[in-house]
């Protein structure tokens, strides 16, 4: 009996040094496993996307001819809807009355001519008799203020008969510029007076693209070479011109003006389509941390989140970012800033 408790009682006491010999050991904490990403170089994966605004074909300019003297409308010879080249008449006032002033003012340059040639041939009577003892000085004083008062007066009736002929020629209504006829307010007999309109016209052969920009877009319009209006089927490559300096009220957009390379139909509505110039990253490697979006990069085997100011959800970013630079472009939305990395192709 002795015997039997002595052998339980050592049985008990190995047991514990059984049980802890059959338990694994726990290793000691070690760092976190390097997260494994996939990288592409930013040259390789740079981008230049397109980029559209709302824009529209627009007259150079739209001119509303009035009548320029007062008379009554002859004629007219285009009407509403059709196609004037430069120079071609558009209206003819009654010109009786300016063609009888013009040859009053005509006769009168003619009378002011013969009288100075004759007393021009006295004064230089006079000029002789004087150096022959024959005429005094005073005579000839008088000689001479009348030739100078005689050639004042030609040049007064010159003057009028320029205005004699001007106005005549603005009896005669022309277009400034290739048109087509946008309306026409002339009526044949109706008396019109100076600053009567009597056409508009809009022009036909200096067309330009009228764009709306977000004041944010406007650098990158201004420094891409390539800039298209698309509309009416045709894409028309364009030239930039000018751009406002200021920002419309109630659309906050800025006008962008551009020549086409190309004629184009006056009226049209279409898209300006321009290619950024700075180079983007997509839209699909964009992370946000801190509310800020971004890109990781990879520098010394650890990931560095890289913000991008102009970055916005679901478009592709402009990235001022070296060639050269590794882009974390798989693994990305788990990353840490600093967390170690492994790289693959």
């Amino acid at each position: 009996m002795r015997h039997r408790l002595a052998t339980a009682l050592a049985a008990a006491a190995l047991l514990p040094a059984f049980a802890w010999s059959q338990t694994p050991a726990v290793p000691a904490a070690s760092a976190p496993d390097a997260a494994a990403v996939k990288v592409q170089a930013f040259e390789q994966l740079a981008i230049h996307p397109l980029r559209e605004a709302p824009a529209s074909i627009v007259a150079r300019n739209e001119a509303r001819l009035s009548a320029e003297v007062a008379g009554r409308v002859v004629r007219w010879t285009a009407d509403t809807g059709g196609k004037v080249a430069r120079g071609a008449l558009l209206v003819e006032l009654e010109a009786t009355d300016y063609r009888l002033t013009r040859d009053q003012a005509r006769a009168a340059v003619d009378a002011s001519q013969a009288r100075l040639k004759l007393a021009e041939s006295q004064l230089q009577r006079a000029r002789e008799l004087v150096a022959q003892g024959f005429f005094s000085q005073e005579a000839l004083n008088s000689r001479e203020t009348e030739v100078q008062l005689l050639r004042t007066e030609l040049v007064s009736n010159r003057a009028q008969l320029s205005a004699a002929e001007r106005s005549l020629a603005k009896t005669r209504i022309t277009a400034p510029f290739a048109a087509s006829v946008k309306e026409r307010l002339a009526q044949t007999g109706e008396f019109v007076a100076a600053g009567t309109p009597l056409y508009v016209l809009t022009q036909t052969d200096a067309a330009e693209v009228s764009a709306q920009v977000a004041p944010a877009d406007v650098p990158s319009v201004n420094a891409s070479t390539r800039l298209e209006f698309v509309g009416s089927g045709q894409v028309v490559p364009l030239k930039l011109l000018r751009t406002s300096a200021t920002v419309t009220a109630p659309a906050r957009t800025v006008e962008v003006r551009l020549a086409p390379a190309q004629p184009v139909v006056v009226g049209s509505a279409g898209q300006l389509r321009w290619a950024e110039q700075r180079p983007h990253v997509p839209a699909s490697i964009l992370v946000q941390r801190e509310r800020r979006l971004g890109v990781f990069v990879v520098e010394s085997g650890r990931a560095k989140f890289v913000p991008l100011p102009e970055a916005q959800e679901g478009r592709a970013a402009p990235a001022p970012l070296a060639a050269g630079t590794q882009v974390v472009v798989g693994g990305q939305a788990a990353l840490r800033d600093g967390q170690p990395v492994s790289v693959t192709r």
